[in-house]
């Protein structure tokens, strides 16, 4: 992991925005997906590039509809307030809000997480901290679409400051302002602070059912329906 030699501090406050990840994010993301990776051991698991991702999350050939598709939202800080443009040309309103800080954020990969946003031509200490994924699933259980949580991460620097509440509530209000029936995903039982968390914001845990996953060789057994 790269540093810089004069990391980026931010004292006191911290300003966050949460928005809807665009084209010129890619880097960033593959950047994000590549550490969760690195935090579950997984790294060898990892077989995207940026141009694969950028075709996954922004296909232009067969858009879904918003929020039905591959969708992040990264959530952004700054040392310095957000301007609050309200655009008609936004998908998604960003979310602004502002943390106290109980001890200094000391960012070394600042440099390396810089924001691309379009959106602030003038203001040039945005940078980006985490990112959720989701996108939408569909259950017999509902007569309507829910959504799919895929994962939730943090740069180490922004953890434990109360940001996942935000980012999570903010996946949560799109689906109950869209016409979602639900928000699912996976917990990992054996992170306990992740599962509390999840508990806490309202999430019910169904101890009986198990996570399954057919990939590789098993998956391609089956790739001549003639075989089966």
């Amino acid at each position: 992991m790269a540093t810089i030699e004069n990391p980026l501090t931010i004292t006191e406050k911290v300003y966050v925005r949460v928005r809807l990840a665009n084209e010129n994010d890619i880097h960033h993301i593959y950047k994000l997906f590549y550490q969760i990776h690195e935090y579950h051991n997984y790294t060898h698991l990892y077989k995207a590039t940026e141009s694969s991702l950028c075709d996954l999350l922004f296909n232009k050939t067969n858009p879904s509809p918003l929020f039905y598709g591959p969708s992040i939202l990264l959530l952004e800080v700054s040392p310095t307030p957000f301007s609050d443009i309200d655009s008609k040309d936004q998908k998604f309103k960003p979310v602004l809000k502002q943390f106290d800080l109980r001890a200094n954020v000391v960012d070394k990969e600042a440099d390396e997480f810089k924001s691309n946003s379009i959106n602030d031509d003038d203001k040039n200490d945005v940078f980006i901290a985490g990112y959720s994924f989701f996108y939408a699933n569909y259950s017999c259980f509902y007569d309507k679409a829910g959504i799919y949580f895929e994962s939730l991460y943090f740069r180490e620097s922004y953890r434990k400051l109360g940001m996942g509440r935000l980012l999570f509530g903010t996946v949560a209000s799109i689906a109950a302002n869209n016409g979602f029936s639900s928000v699912e995903g996976i917990v990992a039982v054996w992170n306990k602070k992740s599962y509390d968390f999840y508990v806490d914001m309202g999430v019910e845990i169904f101890e009986e059912f198990r996570y399954g996953k057919m990939v590789g060789d098993a998956l391609q057994k089956y790739a001549d329906p003639k075989e089966i």
